[in-house]
Parts: structure tokens; C-alpha cells; sequence
């Protein structure tokens, strides 16, 4: 069971349906007794990776000096990651991409992180087609990074800001925070 978490946070809309599903899963986290560090890369300034592998020189620092930093700090030190976001033309905000492409930094690195989990929002209807590939693409890099997929929560049909309060995937954000 995982007790350091990071969650990033991928949504430009504060308050939001995304942010909600984020803010029950670290309840549930939390009245597990475990620790969230949740970053909202919207809120922060956080450059594209440029494919320079400076960072493998320099210790998996990267050269450019921003709020990627913390973030980095924090993975370090944590037993899992999770990722929120809204879905935007079948894929997640250009925000949260930003920090999981910087993340490359810790390519050659051994950090402590087991498992991930994943939060989605979606204004379609429910199906298989608008969270497909951001599912897909998610699986893939927990392979690919040896991470136990602890789950992931997709709630479909949120149009307005306020239209997951009183859904069912709020418990179970809650629940996989708990278990995770």
C-alpha cells in the first residue's frame, strides 16, 4: 500500500469537475493515513521537454529552471503517482502532458514509485471511444515505468463545472484513494 502520493493535476478549470474527482480521492487517501502532494500544472510554470538529455548529465536536472523542480522532488520520494485530467479531444490537458513529458528526467533514475492510479473527466457520453487512447496511453507508461496500475476512475457526461457533485465516481475516486 502506497502512503507518499503525488497526484498530478491537469485541469485549468480550479474547481472543477476534475478537480473535485482529485479532491475525493485525496480524502480517501488521506482518512487512510497517507500523504498527498497534489500539483495543479495548470497553475504552474512548466516548460516542454526538449529531448536534450542534459538532465542524464546533470543527475536528472533539467536545464531549464521551473516549477518542474518540485515536481521532480517529490517523485522522488513517492510510492505512487497519480494523474487527473479532463479530456480534451480524446487526450489529456496539454498542461498535465507538460510535467508527465518531464518527467523524463528520472528515465535513468531508480525512484521509489510502485503504483499509479488515474482520475478522468469527459463531456461525452459514456463509451470507450472519447477515454481510449488517454486509457491506453496511461497503461502503456505503467508498463513501461514497472508501476502496478492501482486504477482509474472515468466520469463521462460533465459538461457543466459542477455536474460530477453527487455522481458515483466521487466514491469511487474516494475508494481507489483509500486502496491505492
Amino acid at each position: 500500500m502506497s502512503q507518499n502520493i503525488v497526484l498530478l493535476s491537469g485541469s485549468p478549470r480550479k474547481d472543477g469537475n476534475t478537480d473535485k474527482l482529485a479532491a475525493a480521492f485525496i480524502e480517501g487517501a488521506k482518512s487512510s493515513g497517507k500523504t498527498v502532494r497534489l500539483f495543479r500544472t495548470a497553475d504552474m510554470e512548466i516548460g516542454g521537454c526538449i529531448g536534450c538529455q542534459s538532465c542524464f548529465a546533470k543527475g536528472g536536472v533539467c536545464f531549464q529552471n521551473d516549477d518542474m523542480e518540485q515536481i521532480i522532488e517529490k517523485l522522488r520520494i513517492a510510492d505512487a503517482i497519480v494523474f487527473a485530467s479532463p479530456i480534451y479531444f480524446f487526450a489529456i490537458s496539454a498542461q498535465l502532458k507538460l510535467a508527465i513529458d518531464r518527467t523524463y528526467a528520472l528515465l535513468k533514475e531508480t525512484t521509489s514509485i510502485k503504483r499509479t492510479a488515474l482520475l478522468l473527466t469527459c463531456a461525452d457520453i459514456p463509451s470507450d471511444e472519447a477515454e481510449a487512447g488517454v486509457v491506453l496511453s496511461y497503461q502503456k507508461m505503467a508498463v513501461y515505468k514497472k508501476w502496478e496500475d492501482a486504477g482509474f476512475v472515468v466520469a463521462p457526461e460533465l459538461r457543466g463545472k459542477d455536474d460530477i457533485v453527487g455522481r458515483p465516481e466521487l466514491e469511487q475516486a474516494r475508494k481507489l484513494g483509500q486502496e491505492i
